[in-house]
C-alpha cells in the first residue's frame, strides 16, 4: 500500500513541463495558420477553440499535483467504473457523423469525447490491479482477469465505433503486464491469435507464421496439451479471418484496402493519404513558410487540424520541423520511461509505463498514417492536434507524470 510522505521532492521533472509547453505552442502556431480567414465565429476557429481548451487542460494538470499519491491509488478502481459509465454516455444522445463518440455537455455548447478520459482511468486501474497482484503474475491464468477487465471499456468504444481509440486503450496492456513480471511466453500467447488472423489472408505469410509459432512452442517447452491447443487453435483462428473481415464496417474495410492499394480509389478512400504525402513532399526541408501551404489553405488536405496536422507542419515548416517535433516527443516519452525505472513504488511505475504506451501509440499511429505506412485512423498527435478532449487528457497525463514520477523524501 502506498503511504503518505513529506511533500519535499528530491527531483522535479521540469523537462516534462518544458516539452509539453513547447509542443503546445507549436500546435497553436500551426492551428493559427490553418485558421486564417477560413472560419466564421470565434469558437469555430481551431486556434481559438484550442486556446480556450488549453486553460482547463493546464488547470487539470495543476490540480493533479495537489492530490495525494495514495488517493490516486485508492480511487483508481472507482475511476475505472466512472470511465465505463463515461463511454456509455454518448449512446444516450444523437449520433455525430454516424458514430456515438461524443457527448454534448448540457448548456455549454461543447461536446467531449469520454473515451479519451476513460483510457487514462483504465491505465490507473490496471496499474493498481497489477501492483496489488504482483506475486501472482507468474501464472498464465492470472493475466486473463486484467485483460478481460480492460476489454470491457474497449469493446464499448469499438461499438461507438472508434477502432483507433479502442486500439490505444488496449496498447498499454502488454507493456504493463511485462513490467509487472508476466512471462514473455504468456504475452506471446496473447498476441499470437492477432498474427494468425492477419497473416491468414496470404498463404506464404501464414506458412511463415506457422513455422515461427512452432519454433516458439519448441523453445518454450509448454506441456503437450498446451502445445497442441496453442498451435492448432491459432491455425483455426486463421481460418476464421474472413468472418472477422466481414464484421468490419464498409469504411473500415475501405481504409485497409486503400492502404494496400492507394491507386484503387485516388479520389475517394485514398484521397487523404495522397494529399498528405503531397503536402509533406512539397514542403521540402524547410517548408513553404507559415501560412503559405497550398494543400492546406486550398483545403485539399482533409482533417488538417487534427489527424493530418503533421502534414501541415511538413508543408509550411518542412521536414526539419517535423524532425524537431518527433525528437521532442521521443525525449518526452523516454523521460517518462526513465521515471518509471526510478520510481520507488510499483503502482507509480506501472502507471507511468501505461501513460508512455498511450502517448507512443498516438505518436506512432498519427505519424505512420500521415505518410501512408498504416491505414488511416482518427488519432490526434499529442499536444499539437486540435481537440479539446484529447488536449485535456494529454495534460491530465502530464499531471500524473509529474505526481507519480517524483520520489518523496522520508
Amino acid at each position: 500500500m502506498i503511504g503518505y510522505r513529506s511533500l519535499e521532492y528530491k527531483e522535479f521533472p521540469l523537462s516534462i513541463i518544458v516539452i509539453a509547453t513547447i509542443l503546445s505552442l507549436i500546435g497553436l502556431v500551426v492551428l493559427n495558420s490553418i485558421s486564417q480567414g477560413e472560419y466564421t465565429g470565434f469558437i469555430n476557429s481551431p486556434f481559438n477553440k484550442q486556446f480556450v481548451f488549453l486553460i482547463p487542460a493546464v488547470c487539470i494538470s495543476l490540480i493533479i499535483l495537489f492530490i495525494p499519491r495514495y488517493s490516486i491509488h485508492k480511487y483508481s478502481y472507482p475511476l475505472y467504473v466512472i470511465g465505463i459509465v463515461m463511454v456509455l454516455l454518448p449512446f444516450s444522445g444523437s449520433a455525430h457523423a454516424g458514430t456515438y463518440r461524443w457527448f454534448n455537455v448540457p448548456g455549454s455548447g461543447f461536446a467531449v469525447q469520454p473515451s479519451e478520459f476513460s483510457k487514462v482511468f483504465t491505465v490507473l486501474f490496471l496499474a493498481r490491479y497489477l501492483s496489488d497482484h504482483t506475486l501472482k503474475m507468474k501464472q498464465f491464468t492470472s493475466i486473463i482477469i486484467p485483460i478481460g477487465l480492460v476489454m470491457v471499456p474497449t469493446m464499448i468504444v469499438m461499438n461507438q465505433p472508434d477502432l483507433g481509440t479502442a486500439i490505444v486503450m488496449m496498447t498499454p496492456v502488454l507493456p504493463m503486464l511485462y513490467w509487472s513480471g508476466a512471462k514473455p511466453f504468456y504475452l506471446f500467447l496473447i498476441i499470437a491469435p492477432i498474427f494468425s488472423m492477419l497473416t491468414a489472408f496470404q498463404t506464404l505469410s501464414f506458412t511463415i507464421w506457422a513455422i515461427i509459432l512452432g519454433g516458439v512452442i519448441l523453445i518454450s517447452r509448454p506441456t503437450l496439451l498446451m502445445s497442441i491447443l496453442l498451435f492448432f487453435g491459432n491455425i483455426f483462428l486463421g481460418l476464421l479471418s474472413p468472418y472477422a473481415w466481414n464484421s468490419l464496417t464498409p469504411y473500415q474495410q475501405n481504409r485497409i484496402t486503400t492502404f494496400l492499394n492507394p491507386e484503387k480509389d485516388p479520389l475517394g478512400a485514398a484521397y487523404q493519404i495522397i494529399q498528405s504525402k503531397t503536402a509533406i513532399g512539397s514542403g521540402g526541408l524547410f517548408g513553404k513558410g507559415w501560412g503559405e501551404g497550398t494543400q492546406t489553405h486550398l483545403k485539399f488536405l482533409p482533417v488538417q487540424e487534427s489527424d493530418f496536422i503533421l502534414s501541415v507542419i511538413g508543408e509550411e515548416m518542412g521536414f526539419f520541423m517535423i524532425a524537431v517535433v518527433l525528437i521532442l516527443v521521443a525525449y518526452f516519452i523516454i523521460q517518462i520511461i526513465k521515471r518509471s525505472f526510478l520510481s520507488k513504488d510499483r503502482f507509480s511505475s506501472l502507471a507511468l509505463i501505461g501513460i508512455a504506451s498511450i502517448l507512443l501509440a498516438h505518436v506512432f499511429v498519427n505519424t505512420a498514417m500521415t505518410v501512408g505506412l498504416i491505414p488511416v485512423k482518427g488519432l490526434p498527435f499529442p499536444f499539437i492536434s486540435a481537440g479539446g478532449s484529447f488536449l485535456m487528457t494529454s495534460y491530465l497525463m502530464v499531471g500524473l507524470v509529474l505526481k507519480l514520477s517524483v520520489n518523496y523524501t522520508d
